[in-house]
């Protein structure tokens, strides 16, 4: 979602989601970095206030590439805010700030050489937006298309998370170029603090176990797309399916397009849209791959917790599984309705080794992944 505020500073803010929703790894501190850096800056100068965006805000060689193409098209799209108009109150926001903000008025002004008007005209647009928080059971057949992207998206954001690749060294390893305009920002850019970095070694793993039982029908498809995106960036991952038996299909969702994962999936006995048999698929999970579970491990179930089995068995399976893993999350598609309640018994059986249990109906729900992982 990109929108436009009356504050240079609230679209600095803006400009940092546009780029985390593009792939972007930045979190708090970097955002920080960025405003703190814009601070020091006239708007101006559009070529400084882009390279000072771009050394806050980019991480890899690959985000320092796109930065430029995202820095004109979102900063390009505030010369056409026609969609929706915000007067503000100048004199009553000062005594709330207590201090003025750069104003739109600079912003407009700097982008297009436009006069000031008494009117401010922002606009708000959110196509992905919009598409992310609707159920997968409802997207139509003209939007597939920008839903694989968005997946993919949301696939390579959540992977830079969970691999943080730089930690801080306190010994030259390699220049760490942020840290060090960061903490030197308040000798006005002296400087004279060097910070270096080094890799950081992660050992997190990821199991993904995927229902695509027939009661999973309308959103198997989806979450296998994501699996697939996931997989693609995240190698230390391995990914099951099951509905009345446990398929492993790590290495068919290695493909280097999604639509030949898909024929190596179809060629599979794996049960797709049959019945339910969560506990007995759990149990040899347990039995034939229970080596993968360790304490650097991350177990993401995918299910609605139908289940044909007795909840005994699953709950045996998932409390093997809770105490060799670092934690369990279950997604539920059905949690994503109002009024659901996980009041089956196999949702009743598995709970109690549950350290996480949220919905899966849309891509959203996906994106708030990351807050667990």
């Amino acid at each position: 979602m990109i929108s436009r505020h009356t504050s240079l500073v609230d679209n600095i803010v803006a400009f940092c989601r546009y780029l985390r929703a593009n792939g972007f790894a930045i979190g708090p501190e970097e955002q920080a970095t960025a405003l703190r850096a814009a601070a020091l800056l006239s708007p101006n100068n559009r070529a400084t206030f882009a390279l000072a965006l771009q050394v806050s805000l980019t991480r890899t060689v690959q985000e320092v590439e796109q930065f430029g193409q995202h820095f004109e098209a979102y900063w390009q799209e505030l010369e056409h805010a026609v969609d929706s108009k915000i007067k503000e109150d100048a004199t009553k926001k000062s005594k709330q700030n207590g201090s003025s903000q750069p104003s739109f008025d600079t912003l407009k002004s700097w982008l297009s050489g436009n006069k000031n008007t008494q009117e401010i005209e922002t606009a708000t647009y959110s196509t992905a937006e919009t598409l992310s928080q609707q159920d997968f059971s409802l997207i139509p057949s003209d939007q597939l298309k920008e839903l694989e992207q968005l997946l993919r998206e949301i696939a390579q954001t959540l992977s830079r998370r969970l691999s943080r690749r730089q930690e801080r060294a306190f010994h030259r390893r390699t220049f760490d170029l942020r840290r060090t305009l960061r903490h030197n920002l308040r000798r006005g850019g002296e400087m004279m603090e060097l910070h270096y970095k080094r890799p950081r070694r992660n050992r997190t793993k990821l199991v993904i176990l995927a229902d695509v039982s027939k009661s999973m029908d309308l959103y198997s498809a989806f979450l296998i797309q994501f699996m697939y995106a996931f997989q693609r960036v995240f190698r230390r991952m391995e990914t099951f399916v099951f509905s009345t038996d446990l398929h492993r299909i790590t290495s068919d969702l290695n493909q280097q397009n999604y639509q030949e994962a898909l024929q190596k999936l179809s060629a599979k006995p794996s049960g797709w849209s049959g019945g339910t048999r969560i506990g007995a698929s759990f149990q040899t999970f347990v039995a034939d791959y229970g080596r993968l579970l360790t304490k650097d491990t991350l177990v993401v179930i995918l299910s609605d917790g139908w289940d044909t089995d007795q909840g005994e068995t699953l709950a045996d399976a998932m409390q093997q599984i809770h105490q060799k893993s670092r934690k369990v999350i279950w997604l539920n598609p059905l949690a994503g309705r109002p009024g659901y309640e996980p009041r089956t018994a196999a949702m009743q059986a598995a709970l109690p080794a549950i350290d996480v249990f949220a919905s899966a109906h849309n891509a959203a729900s996906l994106r708030a992944l990351g807050k667990w992982l």
